[in-house]
């Protein structure tokens, strides 16, 4: 006998990237920065190894810190909601706007989580294939919904729609419009100048990405002040621990840091996407921390699952089995993946 709701029992759930115990990986197949985090981050942590913060909760609105989200961004405090990381602010927002046989719309394909999260609510999700070129098909414009969401620079083809685009979905939507900015720090503008204009936007952060943070689990979002106070509503009391509130803080004190960092990432995505050009792979144009490679008509789990072997991680999924998402790692991470795939072609005869 089942406990659980019907449709909890045929529904799967989200399957996130594998995390090997093993650390001699070349781990490229869930977008992590390979670079540490602002030096500021692990002198904060060593003093918030006391007694004291174990023994008691962490603030619940995060304060210290949605005042330094919101002296970096330029938005008022109560414009910014703290989440812990910005998968459980996502939660948030699709439980305070879907319920059962309500429509969300989205472009596909995209994080896959956004259909998990329907599922959850019983929603109704209308999957939109995007344009051959990624920009934003026209029903979804024109489409009704009580929630529409984009994923940009979008996961896991790391495309990216300018923000006329998105000031475009705004103008045409009278619905709540989800802005999932996960990796906008790769890309060359964001959604942020639009929060002012359009009272149904809700803009999404990490602070795993670009920050180096993913162990922390920080997310914040953006969005008016009215629907800030409906979401605090669905929060959990104390979703955010001391030391992920102190470790955010002192990240976003150091801004150049992250940038730095970034840049970097930005080189290694540019020469990484001519070298698997030169390999004969299709790579989608990204924005992002990750490249989409693909090979048209080919499944490419036999690829992935030899570099397994090889002890290099990236990932493979099963709904688009032509394609492969690679993280950035270091240059040298990424000359060893280059070096590797060279020797399966040659293996393989090109036949993957």
């Amino acid at each position: 006998m089942s406990y659980f709701r019907p449709h909890l029992e045929t529904m799967k759930g989200y399957v996130p990237g594998e995390q090997p115990h093993d650390g001699e990986f070349i781990k490229l197949n869930t977008n992590e920065n390979p670079y540490p985090p602002s030096p500021l981050v692990i002198e904060s942590l060593k003093q918030s190894l006391n007694p004291r913060y174990l023994g008691l909760y962490p603030p619940p609105l995060c304060d210290e810190l949605r005042e330094k989200v919101s002296e970096v961004y330029g938005y008022p405090p109560d414009w910014i909601l703290i989440g812990n990381g910005s998968d459980e602010l996502l939660n948030i927002v699709f439980r305070a706007f879907l319920g059962k046989n309500d429509r969300v719309v989205y472009p596909f394909p995209t994080y896959t989580l956004y259909r998990t999260l329907a599922l959850f609510q019983e929603a109704d999700y209308h999957e939109i294939p995007f344009n051959p070129d990624y920009t934003l098909p026209e029903s979804i414009f024109t489409k009704s919904a009580c929630m529409k969401v984009i994923c940009n620079p979008n996961s896991p083809t790391g495309t990216f729609l300018p923000s006329s685009h998105i000031e475009k979905l705004l103008k045409s939507s009278s619905c709540p419009v989800v802005v999932d900015e996960a990796y906008v720090d790769f890309a060359r503008e964001n959604a942020l100048p639009l929060l002012g204009q359009f009272d149904q936007l809700i803009i999404l952060r990490t602070l795993s990405k670009s920050f180096s943070l993913a162990g922390m689990r920080i997310g914040v979002l953006f969005a008016h002040p009215n629907l800030v106070d409906g979401f605090l509503k669905l929060k959990d009391s104390y979703n955010v621990s001391w030391f992920s509130q102190k470790a955010a803080w002192a990240a976003l004190q150091d801004i150049q840091h992250m940038k730095q960092n970034a840049e970097k990432i930005k080189h290694t995505r540019s020469v990484f996407s001519e070298a698997m050009l030169e390999l004969g792979y299709v790579v989608l144009p990204s924005e992002a921390n990750f490249v989409m490679v693909k090979r048209p008509g080919k499944n490419l789990e036999r690829v992935y699952l030899q570099l397994k072997q090889r002890k290099i991680l990236v990932r493979y999924f099963s709904e688009w089995p032509d394609s492969l998402r690679i993280s950035m790692g270091t240059d040298a991470n990424m000359e060893t993946v280059i070096g590797n795939l060279r020797e399966i072609e040659k293996e393989t005869g090109g036949h993957v």
